[in-house]
Parts: structure tokens; C-alpha cells; sequence
């Protein structure tokens, strides 16, 4: 039987939790059912109209659309010189909040540019299925290592486009102010520019970020959650809010007392509402509001990991901060990667090979 320990840190409590998870068979029935198969590494998709699922290749760079009616997939765009070396490659996409009135499909991926590796935002407009007009809104230097490069692309419920960017491998990037997008989340306006109500000026939404796979906004209050990797320890769970310092910098360590250990750099830093002292390899969150997963899903929301691909169920208090944890699903298959919210509510995922989706049996 498969455990592990959770440490749950809330924003009012005082003392840390240990919480051991439940396997699956002992809580909700839940699994995970595949919907497409045979893909190659979808690790980052979204929907659109009509029950079709747009989803990225991580090293081919190609974005593709599948249509969950009728089976049928398509190229929509090749990305050229995409890198997928490690954690780069193609790694996050959304649609414009108005699609397709508004035909704006966004990418984010690691590719050679400019005589370098970057981390970029880029924009296409559908043109009758194609992928044209590619303009960068971001572009950023990639580390020299292939690891630490975030890639999740979303747009919140103001109609800004967020991104979380990874600190390039050099945890000093996280704590650089001066350095816009290494190591931060950051938040443009649709066609790339910086919000007048930005925090400091600038992109940057949030700093002091080490790695991240995942974020969501809580449908009842609007707020930003991400998943954060840590390194030998303290994989986190973050509530962010503009202008916040999460505490990732050149001063961390798995020595000492968690999760303050990796999380004291910079001025007044924020701690996780949730963290895991032994490391699981978090990956993406989605939020449910009728996922007709049961009614004690309603108001969670799920987690993945790419460590032991277990799908987690993350409860809230009634303040949405104190949150607690456990598996539902323990063995999906292989490790879980995005989490998207489809049509009607259902929660989907993918893994290394296709899209699935969480059904209650």
C-alpha cells in the first residue's frame, strides 16, 4: 500500500499538520478514464468550442486539435526550433477569452532564437485552422541547464494572460527584481503589454518562484493557486497575490526546519498553504465546480505529480486558505502532467500519452 505524509500549513494556523493521505480504494471512487490516446508527450492542452481539445507535442513543437466527437486530430501549427531537452520544449497554451471572435491561440515554448535558447510567448492567429502571423510577446533567456523553465499559460478572470516563468536553473533570478521574468509569474495583457494596475511596473505579478507546472483560479473567489516543485524537499502549494515575494532564492536549503528552509529569501516571504516535506514532483491543479466527481469534490480541487502519478484531492475551509490532502487516484498509469477543466465540468489530464479524464465509478 502506497502512503505518503502531507505537512498542511495554513495562513491563520500556528502549528504544522501531518496529514497522511488515504489510498484510493479507501476514499472516493474515483479513476481515470482515457479519452485520447497515442499522443506524443501532450504535456500542456485547453478547450475550445465544440468539444475540441487543443494540446501542444513538448519536442516537436507542433500544436495540434483533437475533436472528442469525432476522433478526429489535426495540425494546427509547427512551432520551429523547439528545444525538448529536459523541461524545455512546448509547454503551455490557452485561447483568447473571446474565441474564436477573437482567433488568438498562445503557446509557450523553449526554442532557438535570436542566436540562443529562449523562453517565449507566442501568439498565432487561426486563420480557417492554421496557425498564422506568429508574434512574440515574451521572449527570455533559457538556462544553460534544461531544466527550470515553467511554461504554464493561462488567462484569468480579468482577461489577463499569466505565465509562470522558472528561475533558469539560478535561484538568485527568483529574488532579481531587476530581472522581469526569470523565476516570477508575471501578467500581460493580450496582446503582450504590462497592465497599468501591475504591481511593480512591470510584467512580473509575483516573484520568488522556483518551478512550476500548474496554477488555477479558484472559481468562487478568483484567486491564483500554483504548484511549485521544490528540490530534495518541499514541493508547495501557493495561494499568490500581486506584489508577493514566495521566498525562493540563492539562500535555500533542504537542512534545517521545512518549509522555511527553501522559502527565506527576500523581504517578508510567504509561505505554502500546503506543502510535502518529501517531494512528489507536483504538477497541474484544476478546480471543481460540478465535475460530477460527488459532492465532496465539489469546491476541491486536483493535483497531479510526475513522481508517482497520483491524482490528489485538495479540500478548503470556508475562508478558501487552510487546505488538506489526499489521494484519490494511485495509479493512473504513468505520471499525471496538466489539469484542465472541460466542457460541463469534468476535470481532465494528461499523461505522457494522452488525455484522461476523472469519472466517478
Amino acid at each position: 500500500m502506497r502512503r505518503r505524509t502531507a505537512i498542511i500549513i495554513g495562513t491563520c494556523l500556528v502549528a504544522e499538520l501531518a496529514l497522511a493521505s488515504m489510498p484510493a480504494s479507501a476514499g472516493s471512487r474515483i479513476r481515470a478514464r482515457e479519452v485520447v490516446g497515442g499522443l506524443n508527450q501532450p504535456v500542456a492542452f485547453t478547450f475550445g468550442p465544440g468539444k475540441k481539445i487543443w494540446y501542444v507535442e513538448k519536442s516537436t513543437g507542433q500544436v495540434r486539435i483533437h475533436d472528442l466527437d469525432t476522433d478526429a486530430d489535426r495540425l494546427f501549427v509547427t512551432v520551429p526550433g523547439v528545444n525538448g531537452d529536459g523541461e524545455r520544449g512546448m509547454l503551455g497554451i490557452a485561447l483568447h477569452p473571446n474565441y474564436p471572435d477573437k482567433p488568438l491561440v498562445y503557446v509557450y515554448a523553449t526554442r532557438s532564437a535570436n542566436g540562443g535558447l529562449r523562453n517565449q510567448i507566442l501568439r498565432y492567429r487561426d486563420d480557417h485552422g492554421s496557425g498564422v502571423h506568429r508574434k512574440v510577446l515574451l521572449s527570455t533567456v533559457a538556462g544553460g541547464s534544461p531544466y527550470h523553465n515553467g511554461g504554464r499559460i493561462a488567462f484569468g478572470p480579468d482577461g489577463m494572460l499569466y505565465a509562470v516563468v522558472g528561475d533558469a536553473h539560478d535561484s538568485s533570478n527568483a529574488q532579481d527584481t531587476s530581472d522581469e521574468d526569470r523565476g516570477k509569474i508575471i501578467r500581460i495583457e493580450p496582446d503582450g503589454g504590462v497592465p497599468r494596475d501591475n504591481p511593480f511596473g512591470d510584467r512580473v505579478w509575483a516573484f520568488g518562484i522556483r518551478n512550476s507546472f500548474g496554477f488555477a483560479f479558484d472559481p468562487q473567489t478568483d484567486e491564483l493557486w500554483e504548484t511549485e516543485n521544490g528540490p530534495e524537499c518541499n514541493d508547495e502549494i501557493n495561494r499568490i497575490r500581486g506584489g508577493e515575494n514566495y521566498g525562493w532564492g540563492p539562500n535555500e536549503t533542504c537542512n534545517g526546519s521545512s518549509p522555511g528552509n527553501t522559502n527565506q529569501d527576500g523581504p517578508s516571504p510567504v509561505l505554502p498553504e500546503l506543502f510535502y516535506e518529501n517531494t512528489i514532483g507536483i504538477t497541474g491543479i484544476a478546480f471543481c465546480e460540478g465535475c460530477h466527481l460527488g459532492h465532496r469534490s465539489d469546491g476541491a480541487a486536483f493535483t497531479g505529480s510526475v513522481n508517482n502519478g497520483e491524482v490528489t484531492r485538495i479540500f478548503f475551509n470556508d475562508q478558501r486558505t487552510a487546505i488538506t490532502a489526499h489521494a484519490v487516484v494511485d495509479d493512473p498509469g504513468g505520471s499525471t502532467l496538466s489539469f484542465e477543466v472541460g466542457p460541463g465540468g469534468w476535470i481532465y489530464f494528461s499523461d505522457f500519452d494522452g488525455i484522461n479524464e476523472l469519472v466517478r465509478v
